[in-house]
């Protein structure tokens, strides 16, 4: 695992993330929940779709490292918003990192490049190697693979003194990414699953219990990396 410098790459402080998964409600509901919340929850962002570009070894060392619930564990993705194929402006390449319950991550901008038919891996490393990434995270990357990616939709939500985030995340679709040729047909969709994530910084974790308990959901250890990976691969 690579130490990006904090003075090349924009970090977010570790926190805790608390995930439930709902099947049993629509995502109108779980809004409805949120915004009845004792906390008073509001929205600070319209609504978007999130896609990503997970990045593993040839060995899928993210992967297993992450089924075996390791202490220490990291994922590589590259995320945008909006629209899922063609032209990707502003991506952002981010390893977010997990050590214990807590997590944070390191951010990068990442060189435009388009996600269609043609999209492979020798191109794919080819524009990692003439980027302005700092060059200990582009010889990282020489040794990584595009193996998935997913798109759902994402709700904003969060407390007035913004020490407390609702994200909600529905219309889960998951893509199987070859090394050439990829016309993103080999896909499992999951309209019915629901992620919650409530998520807010280490020293409050001694009063979340009071905000989680709210909740009526069962928390998890969801990672859409990983449901990815088993439901496209296994």
């Amino acid at each position: 695992m690579i130490n990006p410098s904090q003075k090349e790459a924009q970090t977010r402080k570790f926190r805790y993330e608390r995930k439930f998964h709902v099947e049993e409600l629509d995502a109108a509901q779980v809004q409805m929940l949120v915004k009845r919340h004792p906390s008073i929850f509001y929205a600070p962002y319209p609504p978007r779709y999130i896609n990503n570009l997970y990045l593993d070894t040839v060995d899928m060392e993210n992967y297993h490292d992450n089924m075996a619930g390791a202490a220490d564990r990291h994922k590589v993705r590259i995320r945008w918003y909006g629209e899922l194929l063609g032209e990707i402006i502003k991506p952002i390449l981010e390893f977010k990192v997990k050590k214990g319950l807590v997590g944070g991550k390191y951010s990068y901008p990442f060189p435009a490049f388009s996600l269609d038919a043609a999209f492979n891996h020798d191109d794919f490393q080819k524009l990692i190697m003439q980027s302005d990434l700092p060059t200990d995270v582009r010889w990282h990357l020489r040794d990584l693979n595009v193996v998935l990616c997913n798109r759902y939709y994402r709700w904003y939500y969060a407390t007035r003194d913004q020490k407390y985030r609702v994200t909600i995340d529905n219309e889960m679709t998951y893509f199987q990414v070859k090394r050439t040729h990829n016309y993103f047909r080999h896909k499992y969709v999951d309209p019915k699953a629901i992620v919650v994530e409530l998520k807010y910084a280490r020293e409050l974790d001694p009063t979340a219990n009071k905000v989680a308990s709210f909740f009526p959901f069962r928390m998890t250890r969801n990672s859409k990396y990983m449901t990815g990976i088993e439901q496209v691969y296994l």
